[in-house]
């Protein structure tokens, strides 16, 4: 059974950084992708970034240029460098992962997702 456990939310000034974990346990082999995704009070949950087995990478516009997702394989866990912070990107943050052995067919941000974690709440304020 595929647990995910996210860490590193916090409250921060804009303009500042963090940077969130999620490590998984429970996997027999790695999966293909992983992704965060974000969700805001009265808002719809958003897909915030995805990275690949190989390491490619996609990101939602909105985040492009200021956060930056990465994993560390031996450590089984997935990173979400938050850079230039604004109090728009103050929203629970979720890390989800798929099925052992599903891929992502198609555009990498649109991967199915089937395991999510608790998430880990940013704060920004202006």
């Amino acid at each position: 059974q595929v647990q995910l456990v996210e860490s590193g939310g916090d409250s921060v000034q804009a303009g500042g950084s963090l940077r969130l974990s999620c490590v998984a346990s429970g996997y027999t082999r790695r999966p293909y992708y992983m992704g965060w995704f974000r969700q805001a009070p009265g808002k719809k949950r958003e897909r915030v970034a995805t990275i690949a087995d190989d390491g490619s990478t996609a990101y939602t516009e909105s985040v492009k240029g200021r956060f930056t997702i990465s994993k560390d394989d031996a450590r089984n866990t997935l990173y979400l460098q938050m850079n230039s912070l604004k109090p728009e990107d103050t929203a629970m943050y979720t890390c989800a992962a798929p099925y052992e052995g599903s891929q992502c067919v198609g555009y990498l941000l649109h991967c199915d997702y089937n395991y999510w974690g608790q998430g880990t709440q940013v704060t920004v304020s202006s």
